[in-house]
């Protein structure tokens, strides 16, 4: 065998889509256009503008194609990725510059194109919100579209690909996944860019599909052909593993098929604990097209609905009509589960229309979330109409990020009841009143949980920020990424302090953050109390099966045990080995 004379190399990603693949890596080697850079003659400048329009022509045309595509087969939220590009080939920050480049500076439309892809690629890098720090990709899916119609080179080539084939390419762009995956022919994706947020997360995620994103150089360690086990949850990467290793991802394979399959089997019944404690599982989603597969695999509900992607890419904020029609989908496609919708969540630098005057030092901690949407009443009020008006056609809840304190929360509620007497005195239909949550997701609400829970109705746990904001790291920093830990203790009192705080004001609490759909943490999480618990669909059936064969009391005595030692490193390796030795060593 092949594998056993060829060195096996590991690597490591982001865990961007859950599951266990083995296949043969199949090579996407998208090269980027070799750029000509030529001066040009003053006689030559209006034809190379004239040129450069009609790239910019054949490029819409070709993206209007590929998005109607796009639309039939995987739905009208993943079409929208295209117009995002259309509208970027009409953006005067791109158009005007390169125009400008060709006049002024007399450079080929080849060259001004890279030059304004390059400075609008380096804006993007300044983001610190991973979503829209991804998006950069999408400048330069845009510019190599251009320059290769500029060139009269071929684009959206399609590729023969083999069965069960593991894709690995420097990046992928939407057209490409979208075309992989339309093949019927790929196991998983490997991509050397990318992360949680990334179009190749978002594509296999959707399709319950493993993949590996931000894994360094793996374009170029692979080779065609080479065996490739790669774990979606853990993002390791075996490349031409020992037979011994195979077998294990075969193993872990073959288990999470019987899980998957344990647990469609028993997706209409509840999560509860041996002695009776009842976990609601729910899922989290962006796009309309991810909740059949969240009903398939055993959702009871959404427990975090982003709004925000209605957001993006776009010259003008959605009007209240849009948010209304987006909202009403969803919750009649959910049938009567309750659904939770998170309002904007995002910073006046995303937010279009508003990107140049609005721009801030350090967005994270700055006017983002419900703290914009109190400084921009009619851009919140629109939401809020839209959510009230939709609250007619489902089971509604309505949350709120980045709660700080209580004014917070009183003014965000003062502003939902205005809006609720004005719509009513217009005579618009209005479903019944709807619980009114917040994300605690700052060390300053979690310390005041107690007074929030008076005057909420629930809480959701973020736990992306809330252990970020607590620790005082960014996880994006890979200086300082080590020191992202779920389990350090001051996370774990935090946690417990919330859930207290819930249970003493008799409201529920739910966790919605990556943590919750991380069965490491399933005991942890069920010892606490947490009530409900938010994730992709690909996470239920592994964190149900936990809980259905787990006794409260145990993990009470595990988390007891957690909490008496110091460091996240201690309590990390005590709860793994315990998690291993009763679930791993106990599967059949």
């Amino acid at each position: 065998m092949s594998t056993q004379a060829t060195p096996t190399t590991s690597l490591k990603g982001i865990g961007a889509s859950p599951g266990v693949s083995v296949g043969h890596a199949f090579i996407l080697d998208r090269k980027r256009v070799r750029t000509p850079k030529l001066r040009l003659a003053e006689a030559e400048v209006e034809p190379e503008r004239a040129r450069m329009r009609s790239a910019l022509e054949k490029s819409d045309e070709q993206l209007a194609e590929l998005k109607e595509q796009i639309a039939r087969t995987e739905g009208h939220d993943h079409a929208l990725i295209l117009e995002a590009h259309r509208l970027m080939l009409h953006d005067p920050m791109l158009v005007d510059e390169v125009d400008r480049l060709i006049v002024q500076d007399r450079i080929n439309a080849e060259w001004a194109v890279r030059r304004v892809a390059r400075k609008l690629k380096h804006l993007f890098d300044n983001i610190p919100d991973e979503y829209f720090r991804e998006r950069r990709s999408d400048v330069e899916y845009v510019a190599d579209r251009v320059v290769r119609n500029l060139m009269g080179q071929a684009v959206d080539e399609e590729v023969e690909i083999p069965e069960e084939a593991i894709v690995v390419a420097h990046d992928l762009s939407p057209a490409d996944a979208a075309m992989m995956v339309r093949s019927g022919r790929v196991a998983g994706f490997i991509t050397d860019l990318g992360g949680q947020t990334s179009h190749t997360a978002i594509v296999a995620r959707a399709r319950e599909m493993p993949a590996v994103v931000g894994a360094g150089k793996a374009s170029e360690q692979i080779s065609p052909g080479d065996l490739v086990a790669l774990d979606g949850s853990s993002g390791v990467i075996l490349v031409n593993p020992t037979p011994e290793q195979i077998a294990l991802f075969r193993e872990a394979q073959r288990v999470q098929q019987q899980s998957e399959e344990l647990a469609l089997r028993t997706k209409d019944l509840p999560a509860v604990s041996t002695e009776g404690y009842r976990i609601r599982l729910n899922g989290n989603m962006e796009f309309l097209e991810e909740i059949p597969s969240l009903l398939a695999h055993g959702a009871e509900g959404i427990g975090l609905y982003r709004t925000e992607f209605m957001f993006l890419d776009r010259k003008t904020v959605p009007s209240e009509e849009e948010h209304y029609r987006a909202y009403k989908q969803v919750l009649e496609a959910m049938g009567g589960r309750p659904v939770t919708i998170r309002t904007l969540d995002l910073g006046g630098d995303k937010v279009p229309g508003k990107v140049k005057h609005e721009r801030e030092p350090n967005p994270a901690m700055g006017l983002r979330a419900i703290r914009y949407c109190l400084s921009h009443r009619d851009l919140f009020r629109a939401q809020l109409r839209a959510l009230l008006r939709a609250s007619a056609h489902g089971n509604l809840r309505l949350m709120f990020p980045l709660i700080c304190g209580m004014s917070e929360l009183r003014e965000a509620r003062a502003e939902l009841e205005s809006c609720r007497t004005e719509l009513s005195r217009a005579g618009v239909p209005l479903g019944k009143r709807f619980p009114v949550g917040i994300m605690v997701e700052t060390p300053s609400a979690a310390l005041i949980a107690d007074r929030l829970a008076q005057e909420a109705d629930f809480f959701s746990v973020g736990t992306n920020d809330l252990i970020q904001y607590t620790l005082a790291i960014d996880r994006q920093n890979r200086d300082v990424a080590y020191l992202y830990k779920p389990l350090h203790l001051s996370v774990l009192r935090s946690l417990q302090n919330i859930v207290s705080a819930a249970k003493s004001a008799g409201i529920p609490v739910s966790m919605c953050g990556e943590m919750a759909g991380d069965p490491i943490y399933s005991l942890v999480l069920l010892a606490m109390g947490f009530d409900e618990l938010s994730m992709t669909s690909g996470q239920i059936p592994v964190v149900k099966n936990i809980l259905r064969r787990s006794s409260r009391s145990e993990a009470a005595e595990l988390l007891n045990n957690a909490m008496q030692l110091t460091t996240a490193e201690e309590i990390e390796r005590y709860i793994r080995t315990e998690m291993d030795r009763r679930f791993i060593s106990s599967e059949p």
